[in-house]
């Protein structure tokens, strides 16, 4: 295993960063070239999602960075001005050449996003990990996924490229749990179990633009991960600490690593280790690209992503609530709104990228990715806000009632019915089987155009749009529990008793909006 005493593989000018070109190539660039040249690149191009969102959270740090020790602070004007006549190169070749030498990804004392002190620390000097405990889809301890078959004692080699990524995301992704290395145990990473938001341009200017945080409030010092001194074992053994910023969250050092390289390739097999620079949580200073609802007892809970349900059927957190009572948008999506706003682009609309993990604890649930198209109108307008949110709850109520006639159905096709075991057996077949999937994917087809009429403010066209296609949905769903209830003569018969009930369900769509307003109650 070669030493590394010497530095390698520099991130500013090594390809690494996966791009997408305007004509669908993609490619792999150095740091430097991803923020000199970001109009000429489409997006990030990488497939993961928890890496793609920390590699743009790491061009944000970087970019902020730039921006404030050359501006100090700057205002919506010039941001408007670099969306229409590109970045400031100056400050950000300036900036990179002033840390070039941190941005190595080994590095005897500075290696990037790494701790150097794990090869000496007498907790890991003699111990390694398989890579794969750095990447969160890989398989490590007693946790293989369906997917993965490497074993710890054995694992394949990477390439320097890889490994970087995968460092990255599982820095601001992990989950908490048990560390047993320094501390039996760590915090999550700044957005573990969650749904991460970010709006996005026609090209990666355009996005990191729109995405970039407020200058930093003076006197505060919020620094990026290699703008900080050298971790000790020291610091991370000490108890979590509140991010001074965005840059400090969105490349806090979660959990200590250090890459190991198999041979002068960069290759590598074998990590060091540890806990790391734990970050406690204010629910003051919530992560810029995070989304809350609240819970019943007006809790804030952040949104994450969810089994069998699209990030849509969250919109309404994602939309502004003055009151505060119902959710909180992700502050990032704010930023994108003020900028279109001031280059007077009021009938855009703002493309909006959701990515990121779910976990329960410690296990990894699910990965997701998913893109969604707001009208700007919906986000600078708290009428409109309120308008959108109010038909999506009513959509959610609306399916509550069908489920509960299609698993009264399911039970009548039973035996014993009205035994409180049937009821609970039929529930588990209507959610295991496709009536939600049918509704809502046959609902989501509309969601473009219910946006629409929103934002022109026609709220009798909405009304009426709205009604049909949930009665369309429910048309389908209830043909898709009829499927799963099949043709004997009981399942024929549960279905004719309960199919009064459903037409009556479709006639409350029928009624005068305020007539139904005053005879249907929330369940």
């Amino acid at each position: 295993m070669t030493q590394q005493s010497t530095p390698a593989f520099n991130l500013l000018d090594e390809p690494w960063l996966p791009v997408r070109t305007h004509t669908g190539e993609v490619r792999e660039v150095g740091l430097a070239a991803a923020l000199l040249q970001a109009a000429d690149y489409s997006a990030l191009a990488e497939t993961s999602p928890p890496n793609l969102v920390a590699l743009y959270r790491l061009l944000l740090a970087v970019l902020h960075r730039a921006l404030t020790l050359h501006y100090g602070s700057w205002k919506d004007a010039d941001r408007v001005r670099w969306y229409r006549k590109g970045l400031p190169t100056d400050p950000i070749r300036a900036y990179l050449e002033q840390w070039r030498d941190r941005f190595w990804l080994f590095h005897p004392e500075y290696p990037f996003m790494q701790v150097a002190a794990l090869a000496d620390a007498q907790e890991t000097r003699d111990k390694k990990k398989p890579w794969t405990q750095i990447a969160l889809e890989g398989a490590n301890g007693n946790s293989p996924l369906v997917f993965d078959h490497a074993m710890d004692d054995l694992p394949t080699e990477i390439s320097s490229t890889i490994a970087s990524r995968h460092l990255l995301g599982v820095l601001q992704f992990t989950p908490g749990g048990l560390i047993k290395v320094l501390r039996s145990s760590d915090k999550a990473g700044a957005l573990a179990n969650t749904a991460a938001v970010l709006p996005t341009g026609s090209n990666l200017r355009e996005t990191l633009i729109l995405g970039l945080h407020r200058p930093t409030v003076a006197g505060v010092d919020d620094r990026p991960a290699w703008e900080q001194p050298a971790a000790t074992t020291t610091a991370l053994k000490a108890p979590p600490t509140l991010a001074t910023g965005p840059n400090d969250r969105y490349t806090r050092m979660s959990r200590a690593a250090l890459l190991l390289r198999e041979s002068e390739s960069g290759a590598i097999r074998y990590i060091r280790f540890a806990a790391g620079l734990a970050l406690e949580e204010d629910i003051n200073a919530p992560d810029p690209m995070a989304c809350y609802r609240m819970n019943k007892d007006g809790k804030p809970i952040r949104v994450t992503f969810t089994e069998g349900r699209s990030i849509w059927r969250d919109l309404p957190a994602l939309v502004p609530d003055p009151s505060g009572k119902l959710g909180q948008p992700p502050a990032i999506l704010e930023s994108a709104t003020t900028l279109y706003e001031r280059l007077a682009m009021f009938d855009a609309s703002v493309q909006v990228l959701v990515a990121g993990i779910s976990s329960d604890q410690a296990k990894l649930l699910r990965w997701r990715s998913e893109r969604i198209e707001l009208p700007l109108t919906l986000l600078a307008d708290p009428d409109a806000a309120s308008e959108l949110r109010r038909w999506m709850v009513f959509a959610d109520d609306f399916y509550f009632r069908l489920r509960g006639l299609c698993a009264g159905m399911i039970a009548a096709a039973m035996p014993d019915p009205e035994h409180k075991d049937t009821k609970k057996k039929s529930r588990e077949i209507l959610d295991k089987g496709p009536t939600a999937a049918v509704f809502f994917s046959t609902t989501e087809r509309a969601l473009p155009g219910l946006m629409q009429r929103i934002a022109a403010g026609d709220g009798d066209t909405t009304y009426a749009f709205w009604m049909q296609v949930l009665k369309t949905s429910a048309l389908h769903a209830w043909e898709a529990t009829g499927r799963v209830l099949g043709s004997s003569p009981r399942a024929l018969r549960a279905e004719a008793r309960a199919y009064p009930r459903f037409r009556g369900l479709l006639r409350s769509l029928e009624l005068p909006e305020d007539e139904q307003t005053a005879t249907e109650a929330t369940p």
